[in-house]
């Protein structure tokens, strides 16, 4: 079966194409030849002709293939041609559209709800049931859990220069913070997830916190996530710990061992109050008492202040971003645009948990420790953390470095991808479904839009990212917590994410990138600076897609390649200039050369 490339409109923008051109796998299969390259390991499951309801340029025909791992459709005639490629994990609800005796033109198909702000409909014939194959085979690959099928990341054949798995190892990661130290110590009491399952197995503790007095603070921390370091800075040895909401309950239980342990948090850098973030507006924490939870009072907690940072659950985030999806999908509200954005409160909920952040940050600055929490600790403390510990370090702002902060504060301390995503899972209305990591993504967009030279990264690594916490190609955000991903041997038989973008790097990386070592950034976390992230939000929209290149980042792009070129140019002149009778002109010729050097190495201009 020939096999060509996927005709989309711009390769540079879509990346969720394969980029690694391995071979498709060949089946017998008797179909038309498939204008999209398989992935290793995809295979074809049915064809069928189709009209797609394009909701820009009206009904179009053409064909749909489904695999094991997309939905593809490539138009018969239109022109310009019209094509959907598809990750069927992207697909979070298929419904049928009318019945037998539906009236009008195009009534009678398929509709799909994707998770990535688009939605696709398709009509059929009415005739002799001829959606119920497509339907059927759609919904059972579409959620292959719900069917007792393996998620495609489990059937992949993928093979890369390097493996993903091996960016992030704990212990490394904790040496390059300087840790141990005499204060900080590293435990292995969480080896068999017996003190918290939700937890990773190596854990940063208390010097003075022996293992009973852990296992006493994790009875009174919910899910027994305990207080454990996130991060210290190297010189004023302040800390950045993350736990879960205190047990307190209706009746104001406490908890002496608790309280010790915070102030020996305290303690470790003499820090005279220890600054506690309660991630919950404090409404919500009051009433979160009502089922045994709460927060830690002043009267028990002596050594301790409490700051609310009011961000919003994930219910109220949920419902936030379907309305933003309401007002730019498929076409802009643009008649009242600012106040049709406005009510969504989107980016109102962005600049919360930026200016959360920022404050952690400016605390950890001033050398005073924090504890960051929420009720569970692995939404809105997650979104904290990490972005604190991006505005602080700048190791984290490098391509390596971003991935590896993914990793330590997502993934290894459990927020709940699968039970966020619904990676698989029929069931589109369930209740933990929340776009908390998208909102977090779309943070570190903000910050890279008023940092453009302080992220080694640039934006397309960032809608690479959230194309993959979709897609099931990868095993990187899939799972809740790694004991369960430890149970399904997901890094002996997945891909790891960072396989694909480590073996590409340049494709993500920001041309305008100066490193800074010491310095902390500090976003303006207020509406007048903050902005939709057009390029991801609104990208479907053929409008927006012209004009996502940046004709300031091309012409940068062009001039570093000339730079280059210069370069080269100037080390072959340099070889060829070493015989004698070529040291007049090597010396006359040499400043000169090497001046278009200096000048355009300066082109690293601070916005």
């Amino acid at each position: 079966m020939a096999s060509a490339s996927i005709p989309v409109y711009n390769r540079s923008n879509n990346p969720l194409e394969n980029s690694s051109s391995h071979n498709a796998s060949r089946e017998s299969l008797k179909m038309e030849p498939l204008a999209v390259t398989l992935l290793p390991g995809e295979e074809r499951v049915i064809d069928k002709d189709i009209m797609y309801i394009c909701p820009f340029s009206g009904p179009v025909k053409g064909k749909v293939f489904i695999t094991n791992y997309r939905l593809y459709f490539k138009s018969a005639d239109a022109d310009p041609s019209v094509t959907l490629n598809v990750p069927l994990g992207a697909i979070g609800r298929v419904e049928k559209m009318g019945g037998a005796s539906s009236r009008g033109e195009n009534s009678y198909g398929l509709d799909i709800t994707c998770k990535d702000m688009r939605n696709l409909r398709f009509a059929l014939k009415q005739e002799g049931h001829s959606r119920r194959d497509i339907f059927d085979i759609l919904f059972r690959y579409a959620f292959p859990l719900s069917h007792g099928l393996l998620l495609f990341a489990y059937l992949s054949q993928e093979k890369y220069e390097e493996n993903g798995w091996s960016v992030y190892k704990p212990m490394d990661e904790f040496r390059r913070q300087g840790l141990p130290t005499d204060k900080w110590r590293i435990t292995f009491i969480n080896d068999n997830y017996e003190l918290c399952d939700t937890y990773p197995t190596i854990l940063v503790v208390p010097f003075k916190a022996t293992e009973e007095d852990l296992r006493k603070v994790s009875t009174f921390r919910s899910r027994g996530r305990i207080p454990v370091l996130s991060w210290i800075h190297r010189e004023n040895q302040a800390v950045i710990c993350r736990c879960s909401q205190p047990l307190v309950g209706m009746s104001g239980k406490r908890n002496k061992d608790d309280e010790r342990y915070l102030d020996v948090i305290r303690e470790a850098n003499g820090t005279a109050k220890l600054t506690i973030y309660d991630a919950r507006p404090s409404v919500n924490a009051v009433a979160n008492k009502a089922t045994g939870g709460g927060y830690e009072g002043d009267d028990t907690y002596q050594n301790a202040e409490l700051v609310f940072l009011d961000i919003h659950n994930i219910h109220v985030m949920r419902e936030s971003l379907k309305k933003l999806k309401d007002i730019v999908y498929p076409n802009v509200e643009e008649s009242h645009w600012l106040s049709s954005l406005e009510s969504t409160h989107w980016l109102e909920h962005i600049k919360l948990v930026l200016s959360g952040a920022i404050q952690v940050a400016d605390k950890i600055s001033g050398g005073n420790s924090v504890v960051v929490h929420c009720s569970d600790g692995w939404d809105r403390t997650a979104q904290l953390t990490s972005l604190a510990m991006l505005m602080l370090d700048s190791h984290y702002r490098t391509l390596r470095g971003f991935q590896v902060l993914l990793e330590k504060e997502w993934i290894s301390f459990g927020h709940k991808f699968a039970s966020r995503i619904g990676h698989g899972d029929k069931n589109h209305a369930d209740q933990d479904r929340s776009p908390i990591f998208v909102q977090f993504i779309d943070c570190v967009w903000q910050m890279t839009k008023q940092f453009p030279t302080a992220f080694e990264f640039n934006e397309r690594l960032l809608m690479t990212i959230l194309d993959h916490l979709f897609s099931c190609r990868f095993g990187t955000f899939l799972y809740n917590c790694e004991s369960a991903r430890d149970t399904n041997e997901l890094r002996s038989k997945t891909v790891s994410l960072w396989s694909l973008v480590n073996s590409d790097s340049t494709s993500y990386l920001n041309p305008f990138y100066t490193p800074e070592s010491s310095r902390v950034l500090y976003p303006v976390a207020s509406m007048r600076h903050l902005e939709l992230w057009v390029t991801y939000y609104i990208r479907w929209n053929p409008r927006i897609r012209q004009q996502q290149q940046s004709p300031v980042e091309q012409r940068y792009i062009e001039l570093l390649a000339l730079r280059d070129e210069y370069l080269k140019k100037l080390e072959e002149l340099q070889l060829t200039d070493s015989s004698p009778n070529s040291s007049h002109l090597s010396n006359s010729s040499a400043p000169n050369a090497a001046s278009p050097t200096q000048h355009i190495t300066h082109l690293h201009t601070p916005f």
